[in-house]
């Protein structure tokens, strides 16, 4: 079977890690017809338009795009692309499943590390509803609603008993916005009791973040609005290593959008020394999510068995090799 799909590899790093996981995505042996779309700051500056006709265009007709980073300016300039594509496509789910690799030397060096993150991804404070008031004085709206709080809840908790995860903590400042994220959690509350299987807690925020730094192995599945999300997800990278090794992807009810989860790096653009580690998982989950699940596993166990033998690692995780010996070695693990 062929699979068609949308290749976005970005800029800065984006087009070596993206070349890289393309590569080792034809050594498994899975058929993808690619439409590959440039799209980086030039094109969206030259165009006027974050998000062109050209990668809605194809992602319409694929509905499953492989995604490198995208610069995005800061306090000024476009809107992100990757939020611009969580709206229109509807996206509603941000997963980020964080784990240790082997191989790899960490503070938590006996302690197992294996969380998945869902993250509702259209909503909160990433409505991008704000306005000055008067001078000098800005507002921003946080959105929350129960259309969209029990849908990621019960994705999450859906995931989880799928997966045979035991665990689900919902995480929210409910103490202090008793009415938004007081809604969060009344909606999570309403779907965890159709699944009396998986045992349900709740954690404040700013006790979660602590708590995730102090003993990572409590927790299982983690499930949370868009902004603590976004902030307690790059949290836990940093427990395994950083978002170089972290994949990502993005999941609504007709199409997904995998991505690495770092920036473009532009530093290092072109210098061969690229990290492609964070796509090349997510590649791993686009691949379950097209239903190529040996596949799947044969590219996760090959990537983890490069780490475990530690000799073609890059610079940004204490090796000395380059993006395409590294590539190299994963597909050889694969062959």
């Amino acid at each position: 079977m062929i699979h068609p799909a949308t290749l976005i590899p970005g800029d800065g790093i984006g087009p070596e890690v993206a070349d890289a996981t393309v590569r080792v995505i034809e050594c498994t042996g899975v058929s993808i017809e690619w439409e590959r779309i440039e799209l980086n700051a030039a094109i969206i500056t030259e165009s006027g338009k974050h998000l062109p006709p050209a990668v809605l265009g194809s992602l319409a007709r694929t509905h499953v795009g492989l995604k490198g980073p995208v610069t995005t300016p800061v306090a000024g300039g476009f809107q992100s692309v990757n939020v611009s594509l969580r709206k229109q496509l509807d996206l509603f789910a941000n997963v980020r499943p964080v784990r240790k690799l082997p191989g790899l030397k960490s503070r938590y060096e006996d302690v197992p590390i294996d969380i998945v993150i869902f993250r509702e991804n259209t909503e909160d404070l990433y409505a991008g509803l704000e306005h000055e008031v008067v001078a000098n004085v800005v507002t921003s709206l946080k959105v929350i609603t129960r259309t969209a709080s029990e849908r990621i809840a019960r994705y999450a908790f859906q995931y989880a008993k799928s997966a045979g995860r035991k665990k689900i903590t919902a995480v929210h400042k409910a103490n202090i916005m008793k009415l938004s994220d007081g809604l969060f959690l009344k909606c999570c509350r309403e779907v965890s009791r159709e699944f009396p299987q998986i045992e349900y807690t709740e954690l404040i925020v700013d006790n979660a973040a602590m708590q995730l730094v102090m003993k990572p192995e409590q927790f299982d599945v983690l499930l949370m609005p868009n902004l603590y999300g976004d902030i307690v997800s790059d949290l836990a990278a940093g427990l395994v290593g950083g978002l170089g090794i972290v994949p990502g992807a993005n999941i609504g009810e007709r199409d997904a959008v995998f991505e690495a989860v770092h920036g473009s790096a532009p530093d290092i653009a072109g210098k061969g020394i690229a990290n492609p580690t964070a796509l090349m998982l997510s590649s791993v989950m686009m691949l379950r999510h097209l239903g190529e699940y040996e596949a799947a596993r044969r590219l996760q166990s090959a990537i983890e068995s490069v780490y475990a033998e530690r000799k073609y690692l890059t610079p940004d995780v204490g090796g000395k090799a380059t993006t395409n010996e590294f590539t190299n070695a994963v597909a050889a693990a694969l062959n």
